[in-house]
Parts: C-alpha cells; structure tokens; sequence
C-alpha cells in the first residue's frame, strides 16, 4: 500500500496477505466448523461464488455448495456454507489489511491527506475484487474507495512500466 504524488512514494507499507492467504482462511473454516476437508479449488470457488468481507452487500441468503471429505469418517460429504461464513472466515486477513491502510494514511503528510479526502482511495490487483472489500474499507476509513480499472492487470502493468523507468527509480531512491 502507498501514498503516491507528483510520480513518487511518499509512503508505503507492505503485508504478505493476498488471494491465497483468503483462500486458506477459508479451508481453516470449513475445516474447524464443518470437519470438512477441501481443496484448494474448493476454497478458491467459495472466495469467488459467495466470498465477501462486508456480508450486507451481498444478497441475503446467498450461499454455495460445497464437496469435500469429512474428517471424522473419511467419506465424501456435502455442505452448504454461507457469505456470512465467508466474512467471518475472511476476518483475520482482512483486518490486517485494514490495519495496514490505517497505517498509512496516519503516515501520510497533511497536504496529502486533504488529497486523499478529496478523491479517495484506489484499490488494485486481484484482492481488491473481493466482495464488500472497498465498502469496508470505505465504512472504517470514512474516504470513498474505488477499484481500479482492469484491477488485476494493472498492477503488472504498472511494474512494467517501472521497469522501463529504472533509470528514473534508481534516482528516486533515498541513499
């Protein structure tokens, strides 16, 4: 996460939580509440048919089927899981995420930060697709939260593009 202006970081943080560390949260639950054992595939299915970190957008009721073993008898069962599951599965990552943009906007210089009230914050890569994610963001923060254009691509692209710019990058860097 960062706080960009006139083409440079003025402050950033970085946390290792992203698509599979959800996914793994969600297998954990599954596995704790259910003693079902899924899949990775299983898990990722869920995140993305019923997955969501703010349970009141999401349409009431919503919830998905899922297959996989049971842990006490070793045979196959069905379960049904909810999007209010997911959001409390989804809880402990989540909340990490949401420390760390705490984090920065309380880094981030005033004359900044008058700029971020004023045009909000902008989510990018695959993780930012999670349902509720921005409106949760939105309600702790109090700023507008928007998801980039083409959320996944873009965060390539832009690495592609500094790349090209290493020359630029390398005198940016403080010694």
């Amino acid at each position: 996460m960062a706080v960009i202006s006139l083409g440079g970081v003025v402050c950033t943080r970085s946390i290792r939580v992203a698509g599979d560390d959800f996914d793994e949260a969600i297998t954990r639950y599954v596995r704790k509440e259910y003693n079902l054992m899924i899949g990775e595939c299983t898990a990722e299915e869920l995140k993305i048919g019923v997955g969501t970190t703010y349970p009141r957008a999401k349409e009431p009721g919503s919830s998905m089927q899922i297959r996989g073993r049971d842990l006490v008898t070793g045979l196959p069962k069905t379960n049904t899981v909810t999007a209010e599951e997911i959001a409390i599965a989804l809880q402990e990552p989540v909340n990490q995420i949401i420390d760390t943009v705490k984090d920065v906007l309380e880094e981030t210089p005033p004359e900044l930060a008058a700029d971020i009230v004023e045009r909000g914050i902008v989510m990018t890569g695959g993780g930012s697709l999670l349902h509720g994610l921005d409106l949760l963001i939105s309600d702790v923060t109090g700023l507008a939260v928007n998801i980039a254009e083409d959320a996944i691509s873009c965060v390539a692209k832009g690495t592609g593009v500094a790349l090209d710019m290493m020359n630029v990058l390398k005198n940016m860097r403080p010694d």
